[in-house]
């Protein structure tokens, strides 16, 4: 038979104390958010030229723009932050569809910085696609954007809706960080595709472009 004297019973509290704060640690652990910052390389598109100085302004919300997916409980899961990336991706391929292009700081400086129009986009929404969630064997991307195209003193020229998507070839040998890295790419490549292929067809742009006399040839 086994005496257990009051230091054994200390002894026993600490360790049982040990064991769940042991499995508390794991626990929180587990239930960590993984963070992303998307990064990728955009082809810049081989068009001609519009003669016109075009401001780019990117706000806020776009700048840092943050998607959060979420567990089947509601926990966060992955915060996959893209704004940085969108600004890359229009950095590059406005250059090479306009002249000239001023990055604003502020619509207010638009009026002084000598541009004909200001190009302001937003994101409306982002949706994921998981390969452990949908039984797929790609990670794919969503995005839907609102594309504004404003005066320097702010008035409205265009406003129009372009969505974009992107998938992975297959999930095998990608963490999901990375697919979700080479999706949301995917899908700026598409963005980056349809807009250079569309901007001059949208019906106020294109009545935009006729009223400063310019003739587009992509």
């Amino acid at each position: 038979m086994l005496a257990v004297t009051g230091n054994n019973m200390m002894t026993g509290r600490r360790s049982a104390k040990a064991v769940m704060l042991a499995g508390l640690l794991l626990l929180l652990g587990a239930c960590g958010v993984n963070s992303l910052v998307v990064e990728g390389n955009y082809p810049t598109p081989a068009v001609r030229k519009i003669p016109l100085t075009l401001g780019l302004y990117f706000d806020e919300d776009l700048r840092n723009f943050l998607y959060i997916e979420y567990t089947e409980t509601g926990q966060e899961e992955y915060r996959v932050a893209s704004g940085q990336t969108h600004v890359q991706l229009f950095g590059s391929l406005l250059p090479a569809m306009f002249e000239r292009v001023v990055v604003l700081d502020s619509m207010d400086d638009a009026s002084d910085a000598g541009v004909d129009a200001v190009f302001a986009p937003s994101i409306e929404e982002f949706q994921l696609a998981l390969p452990q969630k949908t039984r797929l064997d790609a990670y794919e991307v969503w995005v839907k954007y609102n594309m504004r195209l404003l005066g320097p003193d702010g008035a409205y020229i265009a406003d129009w809706v372009l969505t974009s998507y992107g998938k992975t070839p297959t999930e095998n040998l990608l963490s999901t960080e990375g697919g979700i890295n080479d999706a949301t790419v995917s899908a700026l490549r598409d963005l980056a595709s349809n807009f250079t292929l569309s901007f001059s067809a949208v019906p106020e742009v294109r009545d935009w472009l006729a009223s400063k006399q310019t003739v587009v040839t992509n």
